[in-house]
């Protein structure tokens, strides 16, 4: 069973910086996209930034130029970089993989358990 392991999440003053990684658990076939969502209480799943496999990146307007997406794609691991965070960021973060897990299985979609992302005004 593959697992994303996600860390780096936490309570950070507006203005600060914090950095997200999310690594899968043991070796697989191949990873396709990888990307960041975000759910803040009483609001629905968004997307926040993907990244494909060759290093193409897209960003929700509200972070654009705040939050750098990346990939390692040798440790199957994904990043957010999150700078100049603000309280409207506040939310947990979420990050999914489309995974090839087995040589005998499809790509299937795989989600971490979610990092609590604060930030304080």
């Amino acid at each position: 069973q593959v697992h994303l392991v996600e860390s780096g999440g936490g309570l950070v003053q507006a203005g600060g910086s914090l950095r997200l990684s999310c690594a899968a658990s043991r070796s697989v076939i191949n990873i396709r996209n990888m990307g960041w969502y975000r759910q803040a209480p009483g609001n629905q799943r968004e997307l926040v930034a993907f990244i494909t496999p060759g290093g193409s990146t897209n960003y929700l307007d509200s972070v654009k130029g705040r939050f750098t997406i990346s990939r390692d794609n040798a440790k199957n691991t994904v990043y957010l970089q999150m700078n100049s965070l603000k309280p409207e960021d506040t939310a947990v973060y979420y990050c999914n993989a489309e995974v090839k897990a087995q040589l005998w299985k499809g790509m299937d979609d795989y989600w971490g358990q979610g990092t609590q992302v604060t930030v304080s005004s």
